[in-house]
């Protein structure tokens, strides 16, 4: 533990050396450094450039949005502690990397309601928003949409068939692989395809769109075909004294932005998405499909699995996170 704080200690220090100043001295428009999970040009971030434009064109007199890269510039997992400390002002990050922080973000992936029912006075973004402010970061609004899939490098029949199965995980997933007795294996990002290729995995899991591209799937011809945790989790957060700081009008002006961008967003990842399937098809992807009841007892795991988890860090939230997204 001391050890990881040491490094994050490092990697912040050397991210501000690196980004400089975060606001000008002169007047003009507030400089808001921001960095992503994952590398400008993924094909995920398409829409956080969309978001990052309307902003930087409608707020363009009073605040500006430079977003400076991903992880090479500060790590996924310290981005939020940067964000925090000001190191950066915007993050573009999962809810599950800083969930030690407030494990109720984990709540993000089982909402059942579409992010404008979140968004009703006194409902889940409401909600959010608060406990956001209790670690010192607002949060905005949401940036990808991309439902998860488990793929396979052999076909199966059940669910039984998964058990002790490597899969590359996940801190999103981890808990439903091993509620269903899959044997979760961590393996950097970048060492994947070397992973599947030399046989050191047998799957992984991710979203729809990526793996064709990372070469992923060579490897990998198989697609468990039930999305689960549709509701992404991958937030626009700021740091929260930055937005307290700005003005009412700029503030009101950032969140008609969000709540105008997040269904667009929506409907362009389904389109990407439907376009990915076609690829899957070209690329000779098998679909698994499991029996109607097998089937509900995988969504159930995946499902159970995060509400265990959080009856046991925040048993006293769970009956409100329940209420507020559509789970009773």
């Amino acid at each position: 533990m001391k050890k990881h704080i040491a490094w994050t200690l490092v990697a912040v220090v050397a991210a501000a050396l690196i980004l400089g100043a975060s606001t000008p001295a002169a007047a003009g428009p507030k400089v808001l450094k921001a960095v992503s999970f994952l590398p400008k040009d993924h094909p995920l971030c398409a829409m956080i450039h969309t978001w990052v434009d309307r902003v930087n064109k409608e707020c363009g007199d009073d605040v500006r949005i430079d977003w400076v890269g991903g992880p090479e510039v500060i790590p996924g997992f310290d981005q939020a502690e940067a964000v925090r400390n000001n190191t950066v002002q915007v993050i573009f990050n999962p809810a599950a990397y800083y969930a030690p922080l407030a494990p109720e973000v984990n709540a993000f992936q089982l909402s059942k309601l579409t992010m404008e029912e979140e968004r009703k006075p006194g409902g889940f973004y409401d909600f959010m928003v608060e406990r956001h402010k209790k670690i010192g970061m607002m949060y905005i609004g949401t940036w990808l949409y991309d439902p998860f899939y488990l793929r396979i490098n052999h076909e199966i029949d059940s669910i039984d068939d998964l058990k002790g199965v490597k899969m590359r995980t996940s801190a999103l997933y981890d808990r439903f692989m091993k509620k269903i007795g899959i044997v979760p294996v961590t393996v950097p990002f970048g060492e994947t395809f070397t992973a599947l290729e030399r046989g050191l995995v047998d799957g992984f899991g991710f979203a729809t769109l990526g793996p064709a591209d990372w070469g992923w799937l060579e490897n990998c011809k198989y697609v468990i075909d039930i999305p689960f945790y549709t509701r992404q989790n991958t937030l626009i957060l700021m740091n929260l004294g930055v937005w307290n700081g700005l003005d009412e009008a700029v503030r009101q002006r950032i969140m008609t932005i969000t709540t105008a961008f997040e269904p667009e967003m929506v409907a362009y990842f389904k389109e990407q998405i439907a376009a990915e399937w076609e690829r899957y098809d070209k690329l000779g992807i098998q679909k698994i499909h499991f029996p109607p009841e097998e089937e509900a007892a995988y969504l159930e795991a995946a499902y159970s699995a995060e509400w265990e988890d959080l009856e046991k860090k925040v048993p006293d939230l769970v009956p409100t996170l329940k209420k507020l997204t559509g789970n009773m």
